[in-house]
């Protein structure tokens, strides 16, 4: 399926920020600009998903989710982008299979948050996307004791670069993930959602 080329060249490290953005907030900005700085990234692409299969209720529409988060993620190196809409894809390992292909040469750094590493062991092939692709763990407020005692964090133990050594991620060979923890904006989507402030 063709695709709106992303600005990128081989040989450059790319952190993939995926998520339903609904709505994109201070918080992923601020972890974007952390990721950028720790992990030596060249770019970080935002890939606002058409929904996330792990949640009952579809997002607002692709649209709008995009334009606030532009908005909201104003910066040279961040691109955002539908990409999981325009190749087909919805589950993380198919769009990282999918964007290897799209960008040889190109390094790919998957990017969460802390309360994601919690659960990962539910995500969909989340053992293969641990040894093909490096992780980039950013703390968020609450979720840092949890996903340290997580089942990805317990079997890939021995993978894991220490926070001082995290500029190393982007060059490393997976398996690989760093966890750091960075000043937080305790700030969330659904606590928007529930405010009232983002209609759906």
């Amino acid at each position: 399926m063709p695709h709106s080329r992303l600005l990128t060249s081989p040989g450059q490290t790319i952190g993939l920020l995926g998520g339903s953005f609904d709505p994109a907030h201070g918080g992923h900005a601020h972890i974007t600009r952390e990721a950028l700085k720790r992990f030596g990234l060249d770019r970080v692409w935002w890939l606002v998903s058409p929904g996330n299969p792990l949640k009952p209720n579809g997002p607002a529409p692709m649209a709008r989710r995009m334009a606030t988060a532009r908005a909201v993620m104003d910066h040279p190196r961040v691109s955002v982008t539908d990409i999981e809409a325009q190749i087909g894809t919805r589950y993380t390992a198919a769009t990282l299979k999918r964007l290897q292909a799209l960008y040889p040469g190109v390094r790919f750094v998957w990017l969460m948050g802390a309360d994601n590493l919690a659960t990962f062991h539910h995500w969909d092939q989340w053992q293969w996307i641990m040894e093909n692709v490096p992780i980039g763990v950013i703390a968020r407020p609450g979720e840092r004791l949890s996903a340290r005692m997580s089942k990805a964090a317990e079997r890939y133990a021995a993978y894991r670069i220490p926070a001082r050594a995290a500029s190393l991620l982007g060059h490393s060979r997976a398996p690989a993930w760093c966890f750091v923890n960075v000043p937080m904006l305790d700030i969330s989507s659904s606590a928007i959602r529930a405010r009232g402030d983002w209609p759906g």
